[in-house]
């Protein structure tokens, strides 16, 4: 059985856009405050974790979008990328206690997604600008807000690969 018939475990909360748009309205009625990121989140390590727990505490549900395998090999990372496909990623993510919902989007950008969930905070990591995250003007014009979190240095994909591979 190869990678691509597997099948991911069902997780609560994993799930697809209509229901994060579902979820994301049901918790808007609660007066929960929707905090959305995106990413790879290829190989999972401490400066993520810290990162979603940050943005976690920006409000009451974390949604994050998670890119699809063709979306991260569209974005050049590498032949060899992603590492884990979009189903382990998923899995992990969700496993994490400050995530409420994880939902996978094939587009190259999120801004579809962010339109359709329309968070009450925006987040991405240090190393994006505030004027350059996706969907930010979008957020911002419903009246939301737009952060940048501080990276956790030394902790990032890119380096931990480099070291791997020595």
């Amino acid at each position: 059985m190869t990678a691509e018939t597997l099948q991911a475990p069902a997780h609560p909360h994993i799930t697809d856009r209509v229901n994060v748009v579902r979820l994301a309205n049901i918790w808007r009625l609660k007066s929960d405050r929707i905090v959305f990121t995106n990413g790879c989140f290829d190989i999972l390590h401490r400066g993520h974790v810290e990162y979603l727990e940050e943005a976690a505490a920006l409000g009451d549900r974390l949604i994050v979008g998670l890119n699809s395998d063709a979306s991260v090999r569209r974005q050049g990372k590498g032949d060899d990328r992603p590492f884990n496909d979009q189903d382990s990623r998923a899995l992990v993510l969700a496993a994490l206690r400050c995530v409420d919902a994880v939902v996978i989007f094939d587009e190259d950008t999120p801004r579809d997604l962010i339109g359709e969930v329309r968070p009450d905070v925006l987040v991405k990591g240090g190393d994006w600008a505030v004027s350059d995250i996706v969907g930010g003007d979008l957020v911002t014009a419903a009246g939301g807000e737009v952060r940048s979190l501080k990276l956790v240095e030394g902790f990032s994909t890119t380096s931990l690969v480099e070291r791997i591979r020595g």
